[in-house]
């Protein structure tokens, strides 16, 4: 699905690893027990795996993300909110997604999230509370690009109206 809403994706190189070895693993068993072709059951799956994971866990966040890609801002808020409480209650999920939800993202989920609050309610026209957001992001991921970039662009706009 194309979208004009900006995604940025940060890949953690190391879960990356821990991934193929997964796939390889998989493989081999898949080998071990004769399957037709050890190389395609392993592909799927892996994916029913991770998509299995993913709506376990994320499934706030995904449907968040789905809102977004529609422009649907209002609607998206309470789930991404929903996510960051699951991700906070829940911080060994978000620690050791590359097992628990098998993603790659060098972003936490809760950290997503936060930027993902922080730019809906900027583009609903929210843009203290947009501000607010992005200042807490940066205070607990002082390395978020994300919500440095965000904050940047708000403050900027501020000073030039």
């Amino acid at each position: 699905m194309a979208s004009n809403v900006p995604t940025i994706r940060q890949i953690s190189w190391a879960s990356v690893i821990f991934q193929l070895a997964l796939i390889g693993l998989l493989v081999y068993i898949f080998q071990l027990l004769d399957f037709g072709d050890p190389v395609i059951a392993a592909a799927i799956a892996y994916s029913i795996l991770a998509f299995g994971l993913r709506n376990l866990f994320a499934k706030s966040h995904r449907e968040g993300i789905k809102l977004v890609k529609r422009q649907k801002y209002i609607e998206a808020l309470p789930l991404f909110e929903k996510s960051v409480a699951y991700f906070s209650q829940n911080k060994w999920v978000d620690k050791y997604r590359f097992i628990t939800l098998l993603s790659s993202s060098r972003l936490t989920y809760r950290e997503m999230g936060l930027c993902n609050i922080a730019f809906c309610y900027s583009q609903t026209g929210n843009g203290l509370k947009a501000k607010e957001v992005y200042t807490q992001t940066l205070q607990e991921y002082p390395e978020n690009g994300l919500a440095n970039a965000g904050l940047n662009m708000l403050t900027s706009l501020e000073k030039s109206t």
